[in-house]
């Protein structure tokens, strides 16, 4: 879309408002009235960093759309983890000129001072007028684990080459070029495509008939002149919510060459699945701007990987996507309604191959992506690669397997029978619905360290090593931990009264505080005189969201070990997938309950198994296979239909 430019929305603005009315209580003036009819011109100012200039765009909207969906629906990233519902509290943007209402939602995220200077909730503000609007920097490349637990593999990938010399044809070898062609390959069974038929009889003239013939399992793709052999490449993708991670492979060698990862570009349309899907039930245009922001996102990815690794794109011939069910049917521009809403029903549990120019991606014109199957509608094809990569299915050990996200999915195998389940955990591990909650990015409080009989008393890990501006998922865990450990919280998740505090830890004391009427432990205060609400903070809602968050992962693992007759103890192993799960302290996560109480020794970070898995499956067509017969192999357990459920969820709240 060109600057400036009219932006038809059809009849979204009705459902979103609809969507929305009762969320707004405006505490200042009420928005401005109009009728409806024309457009309002808003010029977004993108701050991209220190090093780069910003980026202006103009738009023209309807009135009464929200400036979040306004810049969302014209492709200008704004931060969100709810998908523009008022409920994170991450979409802050400053409204230049006359003063914007303010909204309840707004008092509590901003200071007064942030308040009078214009910064507001893009998500609460209508266009009801022509506006200027600054966006600050969105974090496009969080912290995350690119390398993962794998296994070594019997390299026999699906590319393959082979370099022939062919007679030319003569009045006497009247053969076909095609049958010349395949003539010379013997041991395979070759089927060409038109792309194949349109340039063999050129190709094979201008190289005097020396070739290399493109394969991928025996579909014949390409016919190159000279010896390419040398030159067989494929990318493998973690195509997460959140982060979507990129590796390219020398698939002759089984080499890496190569990896990135960004920040999924469907990050405005909300933080979880459930957002991205009811997005695409309120408009059904959306679902085609999801597929288009995974495409955009994997194509970035691809393109940064092949300058990195100094390979020519169209020498990669095969790309392995693991990603959940959802990620997956997005990007397939597969409705995803059915996932969202009971009985969770996928469209297809293993995706057919396709081209992967069909899913944004411009290498090989007949390169083909191919989809990790899914086990359920929240068991999906990245918690299929993890099990092939940690080899769930061939280790003879008690293991238990967690990915812990928004959607937590558990896999628990005895070395005979493998379950799995999935728990909703909200949120809170990617700092939504948490108050001074962020993404693992610069400036994030990773680790924290409480000893009420040292100096400092508060010990932070930041990542970057900057100023600390917020919480992510690890810092949150280690938090609470630490508060549980030194007392400061009591079994039921609540602050104990401050007369309890200064016996307890008197060091730590005069960091319990109030913010309104909320109770907060202060992580970080730039200043003696700076108030409790711009410091970096712990609030007593954040504890519950992660007291949450947690008993549904916990009952999620308690359940899988009694379908199997088994107790904590009988854990040999626990792999804690995932980016999240690699920064995580595991004495920590024992000390809330978030896995079972074992020696952290047998607690392994494992990293980016979704991407291990997929490396795998381009490097072996054995592999591949494999991750298709965990479809027989595991056990689906839906939690929603155990009648058990809420009271083991209950028991499993206490730290």
């Amino acid at each position: 879309m060109t600057d400036g430019a009219d932006f038809s929305i059809a009849d979204a603005t009705d459902v979103v408002d609809v969507a929305r009315e009762g969320l707004i209580e405006p505490s200042g003036a009420d928005q401005a009235t109009h009728d409806g009819t024309g457009r309002v011109n808003l010029a977004f100012t993108v701050d991209t960093g220190p090093d780069t200039p910003a980026n202006e765009r103009a738009v023209r909207v309807p009135p009464g759309v929200t400036v979040f969906d306004s810049a969302s629906w014209n492709g200008i990233a704004i931060d969100s983890t709810c998908g523009g519902h008022g409920t994170c509290h991450k979409c802050k943007v400053k409204i230049a000129g006359d003063a914007v209402p303010i909204t309840r939602h707004d008092v509590r995220t901003f200071s007064t001072d942030q308040i009078a200077d214009g910064w507001r909730l893009a998500c609460l503000v209508s266009a009801t007028r022509d506006m200027a609007v600054t966006v600050p920097p969105l974090t496009t490349r969080p912290k995350a684990a690119t390398v993962g637990v794998g296994r070594q593999v019997i390299l026999r990938p699906a590319i393959q080459k082979r370099y022939v010399e062919l007679d030319e044809p003569t009045l006497a070898d009247q053969r076909t070029d095609l049958v010349r062609l395949t003539d010379a390959i013997t041991d395979l069974e070759l089927t060409a495509d038109l792309h194949v038929l349109r340039r063999l009889s050129a190709v094979l003239r201008d190289a005097d008939f020396k070739v290399t013939a493109v394969i991928v399992d025996e579909d014949l793709i390409d016919v190159e002149p000279g010896d390419t052999t040398a030159l067989r490449y494929a990318i493998a993708f973690d195509l997460g919510t959140t982060t979507v991670v990129a590796t390219l492979l020398d698939v002759g060698t089984g080499t890496p060459l190569a990896v990135a990862s960004m920040l999924n570009k469907q990050q405005p349309f909300g933080g979880d699945v459930i957002s991205r899907i009811s997005a695409t039930m309120m408009d059904k245009s959306t679902l085609g701007r999801l597929q288009e922001a995974a495409g955009a996102t994997l194509a970035e990815l691809a393109g940064e990987v092949c300058r990195e690794g100094g390979i020519d794109p169209a020498t990669v011939y095969e790309v392995a996507i693991a990603g959940n069910a959802t990620m997956t049917a997005l990007a397939l521009g597969i409705d995803p309604e059915p996932i969202g809403v009971a009985p969770f029903v996928m469209s297809v549990a293993q995706p057919p191959s396709v081209l992967a120019s069909d899913v944004g991606l411009s290498l090989h014109p007949r390169a083909r992506a191919v989809f990790f199957p899914a086990l359920g509608a929240y068991v999906g094809g990245d918690i299929v690669a993890g099990m092939l990569a940690t080899g769930m299915d061939r280790d003879k050990r008690t293991r238990l397997f967690i990915d812990v996200g928004t959607n937590c999915e558990i896999v628990l195998s005895d070395g005979d029978r493998i379950l799995s389940t999935a728990a909703p955990a909200g949120p809170a591990f990617e700092g939504g619905a948490i108050r001074c909650g962020m993404r693992a990015a610069d400036g994030a409080i990773e680790v924290i360290k409480l000893d009420p009989a040292a100096e400092p008393a508060v010990t932070l890990g930041v990542i970057g090593d900057v100023e600390p501006r917020g919480l992510c998922g690890s810092g949150l865990v280690d938090a609470v931990a630490e508060l549980a450990r030194v007392g400061l919280l009591d079994d039921s998740g609540r602050f104990v009264p401050e007369a309890d505090a200064a016996g307890i830890a008197p060091a730590l004391a005069d960091r319990l505080t109030k913010i309104g009427e909320e109770r907060i432990f202060l992580l970080h205060r730039p200043t003696p005189e700076t108030d409790p609400s711009e410091c970096v903070y712990l609030s007593q809602r954040d504890v519950r969201e992660l007291q949450f968050a947690k008993a549904a992962i916990s009952t999620g693992w308690t359940l899988l070990l009694e379908e199997l007759g088994l107790e904590h103890g009988d854990i040999q192993q626990v792999l804690l997938a995932g980016s999240f799960g690699s920064y995580l302290s595991p004495a920590s996560a024992v000390r809330i309950g978030l896995v079972p109480k074992l020696p952290v020794l047998r607690i392994v970070a494992a990293g980016n198994v979704a991407g291990e898995g997929a490396k795998m499956a381009l490097l072996s067509l054995r592999e591949r296979a494999g991750a298709t017969a965990l479809l027989e192999e595991v056990a689906y357990v839906e939690l929603s239909d155990r009648p058990d459920f809420n009271d083991k969820f209950v028991e499993q709240l206490s730290f």
